[in-house]
């Protein structure tokens, strides 16, 4: 059994398109019109056929709470993984990225966690 799929609440799949393709260098896979929303899925560009992040309209109220009680409490929605924490934390605060922890040692890993603008927080974690 494998993770082929990963959905993220957004409270505005454009401008989380956009965040997530632009800013933080994801590759958009799937873009498909599905009634008033659309099922936008991304990828990683070194793994363009691994797991897909979809990005979730967020127009249920149960979700809306969930996202906002999640970020009210600091809580990031998701991880993704990086090779150089410090390096991309640089690139991602000349992006404009605002962060709510910078690079940080927690045991053998260094994490961060950054707000996508979109209704999350998201952590970056560097494996040593």
């Amino acid at each position: 059994m494998n993770i082929i799929v990963t959905s993220l609440f957004v409270d505005d799949q454009e401008k989380a398109l956009k965040f997530y393709s632009e800013t933080l260098g994801f590759i958009k896979k799937h873009d498909i019109p599905v009634g008033e929303f659309r099922w936008i899925s991304l990828v990683s560009p070194d793994n363009q056929d691994g797991t897909e992040l979809i990005l979730e309209p967020n127009d249920n109220p149960v979700a809306k709470e969930y996202q906002s009680k999640l970020l009210e409490q600091g809580i990031p929605a998701t991880m993704f993984g990086v090779t150089d924490i410090h390096k991309e934390y640089e690139r991602l605060v000349k992006h404009g990225v605002e962060f709510t922890m910078e690079p940080t040692k927690m045991g053998d890993n260094t994490v961060a966690v950054f707000n996508d603008t979109c209704g999350n927080l998201i952590q970056i974690i560097e494996f040593n």
